[in-house]
């Protein structure tokens, strides 16, 4: 019984230690890396692509701001031949132009200008929450990945330990129930894997999808959840690097200045415009005298100037309507100083504590299981433990494990919510 027991453990013993050299990763043969899934989202997400077109509709309304009004074509008839004096006619060719007072043509398109750098700013804002959705789909799906291998390290473990079971059980070492146990942890293993293999296929299809990929295009990931290789700053540094770098920030202060000009354009708009214009009239008349009529023909050339008297409008309302979206364009680039900087400051919290939960992984909790798996497969190897038991360790094994798995992919989402929060990349480089 002990040789039997002796031959079980060293079947067990090379896959054990495989399971415990090292955490599971993804094979070396992927090809799609996170920064470039990043860069492909960016390029191909329909929305992304519809607001940086209609950034033309701004680039068209800088230029009709920067136009001057039409000038206007005025032509006036009249006749005699209705009132009996059919050789009677006046006939009028005009032109008028307003003139803009007040530097409104340049006041409009600066409103119009600082508008479009609004905008400009919010497409960026959409990126950054796209990236940050590619991030944690990415994640998700690499998670999911992890995952499938850690199950088909199981199943392969419980494989090997059937087979042990089975090799006792022919020589008499362990009664039949102790191989029907082996065999249900199997069953069980394997319809985890099936779990894993769904949870996999759905963070691929939402992962490919933020990235508009043609439908049946799924590349394989490159990257694994245990990259320490980042480097974070101080909080301080990180509040900073957030305020000289969100586009939200950036599109609420453009927002602000745009209301100063607003302001600006109101109080102009209190001037009345200038209208000019030119005429030239032909004036025929006829008369009679002692029976004899006589024709007359005249040419005049007139300039007509004319301009609203501002008795009853001064635009004061313009002006109270613009200083009230001022004020609240103030009070909301205020307000977003302070909401970046407590997401920044819970992004930060957030980082530390799964950094200290994937330490304790590593410096205690990880060693001390592996210790205890090699300790149990020795005893039983020994027939000091029964078959129970290390099934038991092996379960313990793979929950710790996928918990280590779980705390990797926590920490990659904290970095990736700390990334977001600043807008740009750890080593002090804007996204």
């Amino acid at each position: 019984m002990g040789t039997t027991a002796f031959r079980g453990a060293r079947l067990l013993l090379p896959v054990a230690l495989c399971l415990l050299a090292a955490a599971p990763v993804l094979a070396d043969t992927q090809s799609l890396t996170l920064r470039q899934a990043v860069e492909i989202a960016t390029k191909n997400n329909p929305e992304i692509v519809s607001f940086r077109k209609e950034s033309g509709i701004l680039d068209a309304s800088i230029m009709r701001a920067g136009l001057l009004h039409n000038p206007t074509l005025e032509i006036e008839g009249e006749t005699g031949a209705l009132t009996g004096s059919r050789a009677d006619s006046t006939l009028s060719l005009g032109v008028s132009q307003e003139f803009l007072l007040g530097d409104k043509r340049n006041k409009r398109r600066m409103v119009v200008e600082r508008d479009a750098a609004a905008y400009r700013w919010q497409v960026l804002e959409r990126e950054r929450d796209l990236k940050e959705q590619v991030q944690g789909a990415y994640y998700d799906a690499l998670l999911a990945g992890e995952r499938q291998v850690l199950t088909n390290k199981s199943i392969e473990l419980n494989k090997q330990l059937l087979q042990v079971a089975e090799d006792r059980l022919a020589a008499g070492d362990i009664p039949e129930l102790e191989m029907y146990l082996v065999k249900v942890e199997l069953a069980r293993s394997e319809g985890a894997r099936i779990d894993t293999e769904r949870t996999f296929i759905e963070a691929g299809a939402r992962l490919f999808s933020l990235l508009a990929l043609p439908a049946g295009e799924s590349p394989s990931l490159s990257g694994s959840l245990d990259d320490d290789r980042l480097q974070i700053g101080t909080l301080a540094e990180l509040k900073r690097l957030a305020l000289d770098h969100r586009p939200d920030l950036k599109a609420a202060r453009a927002a602000a200045v745009k209301s100063d000009a607003e302001v600006t354009l109101a109080e102009a708009e209190a001037i009345p415009n200038l209208t000019a214009g030119i005429a030239l009239a032909r004036e025929a008349s006829s008369m009679e005298i002692s029976g004899v009529e006589g024709r007359e023909t005249a040419y005049t050339v007139g300039l007509k100037f004319s301009m609203p008297i501002p008795l009853f409008d001064r635009n004061r309302a313009g002006v109270q309507e613009a200083r009230a979206r001022q004020s609240g364009a103030e009070t909301r680039a205020k307000a977003a100083v302070a909401s970046v900087e407590r997401e920044v400051e819970s992004a930060w919290a957030s980082l530390v504590n799964a950094e200290k939960v994937v330490s304790l992984y590593k410096s205690s909790v990880l060693r001390q299981l592996e210790e205890n798996l090699k300790l149990t497969q020795e005893a039983y190897r020994l027939g000091e433990v029964g078959i129970l038991a290390v099934i038991e360790e092996q379960k313990k094994f793979f929950e710790v494990s996928e918990s280590y798995l779980t705390a990797l992919h926590a920490r990659q989402m904290a970095i990736t919510k700390l990334e977001s929060a600043v807008a740009a990349d750890m080593n002090g480089g804007a996204q």
